[in-house]
C-alpha cells in the first residue's frame, strides 16, 4: 500500500523511507547512481506567523503541485513533514544532480499568491549521491545535513553532501576536506611533520639579500601543499601555533648559518592572525633569545591580508619588531588587499613585488612601467625592492632595467631543505 501525504498527494515520510530502501537496493544491484535532494522552504515560519497555518498549508500545496508537475516521470517526490520535501532521482550523476537542483530552485522561486500578497519563495537544498554499501537512511541523513548547511549559508542555494561545513577540533565550521587537513595539521605539530624549506633572494651582482623560509607539511608520507593547509591553519587559528614554531625554527637556522660563517638574513612569513595576537612580541623575543641570533639576521614577511587591518595591535607589534632590530618585508605587493593608503603606515624595510607583474615580462611594457613606479615609490620610502617569481633571463634583464634591487624565483634556485641550502650557500662563497 502506497503511503501518501493527505494534503499534497505525494509520498509521506514513511512512503519515502520505503521507497529509498527499494531504490538503494536497485542502485546497488545495477551499479547505477541514486540522488536525493532534501528541500526546505526558506522563512516558512514567517508565512505561518503572517498568514496562519491555513495560509502555510496553502503555500505547501502550491509548491508541491509545481514540483510534481516539473519532476513527473523523472523523480519521486515525498513530503517529510512541515515545509520539507525529498526528491529521489535514480541514474543521475553529480553534474545532472546540480542541474536538477537548479531547476527545483527556479520552480520554487516563481511568484506565489497568498490572499492579496504576491510572495517570492525560495528554498535550501541538500544533495547527496548514494555511496556503495551505504545504509539508505544514512544516505538521507547526509542529504538533510547538507540542506542545513545550505540554510546556514543564507538559503536559496544547494549544497552537496561532503561540501558542507562541519565543526572541527576547535569548533570552527570546516568543509570535509578542510577537516581532514585540520587533523593532519594537528598530527604534524605533534609528530614533527612540519619543515621549513628555504629559497634565496639574490641581488644582480650575485649577493645574497636574504633567504625566505617556506612552510612544508608532511603526514604519513603525504605532502600537503601550502595552498591547502595555510588557509585551514588561518581559519582555525592554528596559524598562530605554526607561526611561533616557524619563528623559532627560522631563527635557529639563521644562527646555524651565522656559526658556519654564512651570515645572511632569514625571512619568516607571519600572518595577520599572529600580528593581532597579544603575545606576538613575546613569541618573537623568545625565538630570538632561544636561538641567540642577531635580530638583524631575521626579517618578517607580512602577508597581503595584513592590509585589511592596520589596527593599533598590529602597529604595536610591528613597531616592537623594528625596535628590536628585526626587518619587515611586505610580500606580494601590488595585488589583492595591498593599497597605498596603508603602505605609509607600515614601517617596512623591504617591498616584494607580486609575481603577477613578473610573469608577463618582458613583453608587457605596461607591467614594466608599473614595476618602475612601485620601485621608485619603495625607494622613496627607504625600502629594498625585490621581484618575485623570476623564471628566465629575459625577466631578469627587464627587472634590472626597471631598477629592482634583488630577485627571487626558480631562475636562481628552487626552495630547498637546510642541508641542500647549506651546500648551495657554500658554493656561492659567501663572505
Amino acid at each position: 500500500m502506497t503511503r501518501s501525504d493527505p494534503s499534497t498527494g505525494v509520498l509521506d515520510r514513511y512512503g519515502c523511507l520505503e521507497l529509498v530502501t527499494k531504490l538503494a537496493a536497485w542502485a546497488e544491484g545495477s551499479h547505477k547512481p541514486l540522488v536525493a535532494l532534501w528541500i526546505d522552504l526558506d522563512r516558512f515560519r514567517q508565512i505561518n506567523e503572517s498568514f496562519g497555518h491555513l495560509g502555510g498549508d496553502n503555500m505547501i500545496v502550491q509548491i508541491a503541485e509545481r514540483l510534481k508537475s516539473r519532476l513527473y516521470g523523472r523523480a519521486e517526490l515525498a513530503r517529510m513533514g512541515g515545509d520539507e520535501f525529498v526528491c529521489l532521482a535514480p541514474n543521475l550523476d553529480r553534474h545532472h544532480a546540480e542541474d536538477l537542483a537548479r531547476e527545483v530552485l527556479q520552480v520554487i522561486e516563481l511568484p506565489l499568491r497568498l490572499g492579496e500578497i504576491l510572495l517570492h519563495p525560495s528554498a535550501s537544498i541538500g544533495i547527496a549521491i548514494l555511496e556503495s554499501g551505504e545504509d539508505p537512511f544514512v544516505f538521507l541523513e547526509r542529504t538533510d545535513q547538507a540542506m542545513i548547511a545550505a540554510k546556514r549559508q543564507g538559503g536559496n542555494r544547494y549544497v552537496f553532501s561532503g561540501d558542507e561545513p562541519m565543526p572541527g577540533r576547535l569548533g570552527i565550521l570546516l568543509a570535509r576536506e578542510e577537516l581532514d587537513i585540520e587533523n593532519k595539521l594537528h598530527t604534524a605539530l605533534e609528530t614533527g611533520g612540519l619543515r621549513l624549506h628555504y629559497q634565496p633572494i639574490l641581488g644582480f651582482d650575485g649577493r645574497i639579500e636574504a633567504i625566505e623560509a617556506l612552510m612544508r607539511c608532511t603526514v604519513d608520507g603525504e605532502q600537503i601543499p601550502p595552498a591547502k593547509f595555510i588557509p585551514v591553519a588561518e581559519k582555525t587559528g592554528l596559524v598562530i601555533r605554526i607561526g611561533e614554531w616557524s619563528l623559532l625554527q627560522g631563527a635557529q637556522y639563521a644562527r646555524q648559518l651565522q656559526d658556519a660563517g654564512l651570515r645572511t638574513k632569514v625571512a619568516i612569513n607571519v600572518s595577520r592572525a599572529q600580528l593581532l595576537a597579544p603575545k606576538f612580541a613575546q613569541a618573537l623575543h623568545g625565538a630570538l633569545l632561544c636561538a641567540d641570533v642577531t635580530p638583524e639576521l631575521i626579517e618578517l614577511e607580512l602577508t597581503e591580508s595584513l592590509f585589511m587591518d592596520i589596527s593599533d595591535a598590529v602597529q604595536n607589534n610591528l613597531r616592537s619588531a623594528r625596535e628590536c632590530g628585526v626587518g619587515l618585508a611586505i610580500d606580494d605587493f601590488g595585488t589583492g588587499y595591498s593599497c597605498l593608503a596603508n603602505l605609509k603606515d607600515i614601517p617596512a624595510t623591504k617591498l616584494k613585488l607580486d609575481r603577477a607583474f613578473v610573469q608577463v615580462l618582458p613583453e608587457d611594457r605596461r607591467a614594466l612601467a608599473v614595476i618602475r613606479a612601485m620601485t621608485q615609490l619603495g625607494r622613496e620610502l627607504g625600502m629594498t625592492i625585490v621581484a618575485e617569481g623570476v623564471e628566465n633571463r629575459e625577466q631578469l634583464e627587464a627587472l634590472e632595467e626597471a631598477g629592482v634591487d634583488a630577485v627571487q624565483g626558480y631562475y636562481h634556485a628552487r626552495p630547498m631543505d637546510e642541508d641542500a641550502l647549506h651546500i648551495w650557500l657554500q658554493e656561492r662563497k659567501l663572505p
